[in-house]
């Protein structure tokens, strides 16, 4: 997980994701939109899974 990465999804969650498929960017895009603080803790859980 790169630094950049990291103060990316802490700004704009689906920016961070945008690497990680489609699928991702939307479900993290759906959590932002409902609240900041899920769309974050998406989005550094999947920035942190090794397998993707």
């Amino acid at each position: 997980m790169n630094i950049w990465r990291v103060l990316l999804a802490i700004i704009f969650p689906p920016l961070a994701v945008i690497g990680k498929g489609c699928g991702s960017v939307l479900i993290v895009f759906i959590l932002t939109v409902c609240g900041w603080i899920p769309g974050v803790i998406a989005a550094l859980i999947i920035l942190n899974n090794p397998k993707r």
